[in-house]
């Protein structure tokens, strides 16, 4: 193999990383949603966090070539998916200093064999990590960050008890209500932007309408529940009750069932409980002043794939498509 051929093939690699975060095996995919973390974050103003995710990204599937972990999962883009949250997530709660890159290089290298050593555990119950070792690794380096100066926080809650809620959001336009949709979509990876919501959806119905269609879905939900049950008026607006359901719905609504009528009622429940996981999830996080991350997507996931729920009467479900994961 040339030199040209190992660099295309290292670049698929890694445009897949980008993808297998919300399920899809396409370099094509991974680039527009690449370029939807760079829109939404120059935009808003915060590069580093783009900068971060192309990071995170090249040092996680680094990680797994220096190791030789499964290379069949590196050729997939598995091998990057948990680094490029990574990558987006330290930008955004800490501040942009150089200690702060390092942190992001060792934990996003680190996601690499804990996302092995979690699928390990978890084969015998027919599951797998999903996004937990981004999450797990995360959590552990914000919680750092009460105790070491080096790691100074930027976006980070103060560490309070829940006791009172700010005011729901005002009666939206409809325009509002699109853009709160999208970003929904746009926060899976922390960007705050209804054009990366929209670059996302598209470049998820490039590969899969299915998956379009369920990460819509999974937002649109989120947003009526927020509304309906009077969530506060920050994380309406921010999308942030949206990026949750929106996994749930697409790893439930078409990557691990065969798309169905069954299914999709299975999907429709793990979207409305995600909700709720991710309302409470706020909450119980809220004493550690630190994010939810992706968190109730894996727990609700779990939930929902552990009781192996047969679609109908001779098919299992289909967890063929992202067992490795």
């Amino acid at each position: 193999m040339n030199d040209l051929s190992k660099l295309s093939t290292l670049t698929r690699s890694l445009l897949r990383g980008v993808g297998q975060v919300m399920f899809q095996d396409s370099a094509w995919t991974g680039l527009l949603i690449l370029a939807g973390i760079f829109w939404g974050s120059f935009a808003g103003g915060t590069p580093q966090v783009a900068w971060g995710a192309l990071v995170g990204l090249i040092a996680s599937t680094l990680s797994g070539m220096l190791m030789g972990i499964d290379s069949e999962d590196g050729q997939n883009g598995l091998w990057g998916f948990n680094g490029i949250l990574v990558g987006c997530a330290f930008p955004t709660f800490f501040d942009d200093t150089w200690l702060m890159w390092v942190a992001l290089i060792i934990c996003a290298m680190t996601t690499t064999w804990v996302r092995k050593g979690f699928n390990n555990v978890m084969a015998p119950w027919k599951v797998n990590s999903l996004t937990f070792p981004f999450v797990f690794m995360t959590w552990l380096f914000l919680l750092c960050a009460k105790t070491l100066h080096g790691l100074p926080e930027y976006g980070l809650s103060v560490p309070t008890l829940e006791s009172s809620f700010s005011d729901a959001v005002a009666t939206p336009d409809f325009q509002d209500i699109i853009e709160y949709w999208l970003k929904g979509v746009s926060q899976v990876f922390l960007v705050n932007s209804w054009v990366t919501g929209l670059l996302f959806l598209i470049g998820l119905a490039l590969c899969s309408r299915w998956a379009a269609l369920w990460a819509g879905i999974g937002s649109a939900i989120a947003l009526a529940l927020a509304f309906l049950f009077g969530a506060d008026s920050t994380s309406i607006s921010a999308g942030l009750y949206g990026f949750s359901p929106v996994l749930t719905g697409i790893a439930l609504g078409m990557t691990f069932y065969k798309p169905n009528w069954k299914s999709a009622l299975w999907a429709l429940a793990g979207i409305i409980v995600t909700f709720f996981i991710q309302a409470g999830m706020n909450s119980l996080m809220e004493p550690f002043g630190i994010p939810t991350l992706t968190g109730p997507f894996c727990i609700t996931t779990w939930l929902f794939l552990l009781p192996l729920y047969k679609m109908d009467v001779e098919e299992k479900p289909d967890h063929s498509s992202w067992s490795k994961k």
